[in-house]
């Protein structure tokens, strides 16, 4: 039952053309305008190109929105129409539901990654050694499993008008914050600091420092495996407190009505899996 949950929400995500524009297309859009713009200047040694670390951090900041959207906005509209209370007559666990969405937020945070750095090598000529793609793809795929979690404690405890825009607030303000969008050693020292307990600087690091050469940090493996854990412990906390459908204000009866005709198709659509 978990895999078909797994298979039915990735489905929804790629056909969903939000999560198109916001994961995939922007950041290879944004990918090319600052290589463009910022990538061609010389380096000094040791440093890395412009045109590798802006694809470093283009890749993670669609991943981390691929992860966060798959699971927060969607979790509090489920838990708002009654689709989560529709899975409870099937043989459904919350942990299946759960596991369900956290997979999926990490399947669908892999073709952001994937596309950004393709984009470099085809665009730009991005080139690394074979053992750097085969550990940077993977380690950065695995770091964004504390965005999937933060959706699921997004999902969990607010409604469905107020997920969206929490979930994109706090993924540009730690995008921002975490050295994405301007290199950390532009940061002024205090906003270095911040950034260096963020788990989007430490996502980001860890790509930049294989790019480089270099095996990653215990500070950054720390950094997100704390943000992990803690994000998990919380989750199980929220969903302790019980059932709730979170139905956010002003949701009349003729919406529930409305969203009834899809949840049933999804249904229809698990049964035959």
């Amino acid at each position: 039952m978990t895999l078909h949950l797994f298979r039915l929400e990735c489905l929804r995500m790629l056909r969903d053309p939000r999560y198109l524009a916001l994961a995939v297309v922007a950041p290879i859009g944004f990918y090319l305008l600052f290589a463009t713009i910022f990538g061609g200047g010389p380096t000094q040694p040791g440093e890395l190109k412009g045109t590798v670390e802006i694809m470093v951090a283009m890749a993670a900041y669609g991943a981390i929105w691929g992860a966060l959207s798959a699971t927060g906005p969607r979790l509090a509209h489920e838990r708002s129409s009654g689709w989560l209370e529709q899975l409870r007559a099937m043989p459904v666990t919350g942990r299946h539901l759960l596991t369900a969405k956290l997979a999926a937020g990490l399947a669908v945070a892999l073709p952001a990654l994937v596309l950004v750095c393709v984009t470099a090598v085809v665009a730009k000529g991005v080139r690394l050694e074979a053992w750097q793609w085969a550990a940077l793809v993977p380690a950065m795929w695995l770091g964004t499993l504390p965005f999937a979690l933060l959706g699921v404690v997004v999902g969990l405890l607010v409604g469905p008008e107020a997920a969206f825009p929490l979930s994109y607030g706090l993924y540009m303000a730690a995008s921002a914050l975490g050295g994405l969008w301007v290199p950390p050693a532009r940061l002024s020292s205090a906003l270095q600091e911040v950034a260096h307990t963020l788990p989007t600087y430490r996502l980001a690091d860890l790509g930049w420092r294989i790019a480089a050469g270099h095996a990653p940090t215990w500070a950054d493996l720390g950094v997100l495996a704390a943000w992990s854990a803690g994000l998990a412990g919380l989750t199980v906390l929220v969903q302790q407190r019980g059932p709730s459908r979170g139905r956010g204000r002003g949701r009349g009866r003729s919406q529930e009505r409305r969203a009834r005709p899809a949840e049933d198709g999804a249904a229809s659509a698990l049964s035959a899996g």
